[in-house]
């Protein structure tokens, strides 16, 4: 209230959303809208229309990225839902990566002058006037692949018998939105299983995936900087080293637990074993796609899948989980611990502690989401905690991969994965948004006290 004279005004404070805020809301409307079209009676092959939580829970995996599905995404939907299942990837997939771009950058003119020049020189940005050119390049980025994936699934799926021209286009279409944007879903009722033998299906897939799992952030910096190591930032060498031997410890140790596994990799041919470790590996790295049976896993192997899709993919990509820089970070900690309490440090760089106590905010919530939604699971349902477990670190990576539970978990059982689905794709970036935003040098400190530890 302002009063001037004999006059009294009312002043009302603009109340902004966010833009942590605003990515949340952005996508529960696409949920909501998807979860609508989903319900139609033209989206579902027969009579009537899905149910209300077959259709949320569809919609909410499509736009997540995440590939989870209570009902056969072959069979039960139409060639309408099976297109809005589509777009809502490409929209979730386009989404989260314009967002973290966005909100990055946003939140980085709230930080003081030398942590929005480290930011800028990260991101491979100046100012907020460079969003357009960078936001314009991501969708060229992400068309131009999935276009290239397309491409060449379209003339395998061709060469196939009894397959046409317009079903293959589809089919490919279909597969490299879905494998770039690591969603998982799939056109067959057994997934890729039907192509276990299969090079030329599984590995563009599978590169797809790998290159949507890295992020924008990192082809940016590899475009600015080309050949010249030694000028990529931080984060691009963090996040392709750690994807790199995260593949191949992966695929090293599928191999090593289920070579003699009659139920996965024991039947196939020796170049068959290996093609699906790999891909055992790389879908788990928030992908969802499966040409082995998840349920024929080793428990070993069911452990060693949830390792990694807890991680996941690349920041500011399509894939979810709590990203491979975090987990480089803390395990950066550990080893300084380990070396005497020194700090971190990677490639020549020290890391700041801003950026541990962040790493350590995200894996705090990772693990309790996870915790919490697996009681959930084994408080409502007949399961055992293996199966769980792996659902709901599943659901919270975006992953999609399934021991085949997911149809029997009951309403609260899939009300439950829908939370950690929604919480797994927008939950770490937009914690990480809003304690980089509130993020301010302090002029003073408290005196230190050491409590006792370990």
């Amino acid at each position: 209230m302002l009063t001037t004279g004999n006059r009294t005004f009312i002043v009302k404070r603009s109340r902004a959303l966010r833009p942590a805020q605003v990515v949340m809301l952005a996508f529960a409307a696409a949920i909501l809208m998807g979860t609508g079209l989903l319900s139609l009676p033209v989206a579902k092959n027969g009579d009537g229309n899905a149910s209300f939580m077959e259709a949320l829970f569809t919609a909410t995996s499509a736009v997540c990225v995440t590939g989870h599905a209570v009902v056969d995404t072959a069979t039960y939907w139409s060639l309408f839902g099976q297109a809005v299942i589509m777009i809502l990837v490409q929209l979730g997939g386009l989404g989260i990566m314009s967002a973290a771009l966005v909100v990055f950058m946003i939140a980085g003119r709230r930080m003081g002058l030398r942590r929005r020049m480290i930011a800028a020189e990260e991101a491979g940005v100046v100012n907020l006037s460079d969003v357009r050119r960078i936001l314009v390049g991501l969708v060229v980025f992400s068309l131009t692949c999935e276009a290239i994936i397309a491409a060449f699934l379209t003339a395998r799926f061709l060469s196939l018998e009894d397959t046409s021209f317009g079903t293959a286009l589809w089919q490919g279409a279909f597969h490299a939105v879905s494998s770039f944007n690591n969603a998982g879903f799939a056109l067959w009722s057994d997934n890729l299983v039907g192509f276990d033998h299969d090079w030329l299906v599984l590995m563009p897939i599978a590169l797809g995936i790998i290159v949507g799992g890295i992020g924008y952030p990192v082809f940016l910096d590899l475009k600015k900087h080309r050949r010249r190591y030694a000028r990529w930032s931080l984060h691009t060498k963090l996040t392709l080293s750690a994807t790199g031997i995260l593949l191949f410890v992966g695929t090293l140790a599928f191999l090593a637990m289920e070579l003699g596994n009659p139920a996965t990799l024991e039947p196939l041919d020796g170049h068959a074993k290996v093609l699906n470790a790999f891909f055992q590996s790389v879908t788990t790295r928030t992908a969802g796609f499966n040409a082995i049976s998840q349920a024929g896993l080793h428990d070993e192997s069911l452990l060693v899948s949830n390792m990694l899709m807890f991680v996941g993919g690349g920041s500011g990509s399509t894939a979810g989980g709590v990203k491979v820089a975090t987990f480089a970070v803390l395990l950066l900690m550990v080893i300084g611990e380990a070396r005497g309490g020194r700090q971190a440090e990677a490639f020549g760089r020290t890391l700041p502690v801003a950026v541990l106590r962040q790493s350590l905010a995200i894996a705090f919530l990772a693990i309790n989401a996870v915790t919490f939604g697996t009681i959930a699971l084994l408080a409502a349902t007949p399961f055992s905690l293996s199966q769980c477990l792996f659902e709901v670190v599943s659901a919270f990576g975006t992953v999609g991969l399934s021991t085949g539970i997911t149809p029997d978990l009951g309403h609260f059982g899939q009300s439950v994965l829908v939370a950690l689905m929604y919480l797994g794709r927008v939950g770490p970036l937009t914690l990480a948004v809003a304690l980089a935003a509130r993020e301010r040098d302090r002029m003073f400190t408290y005196p230190e006290e050491r409590p006792l530890v370990g």
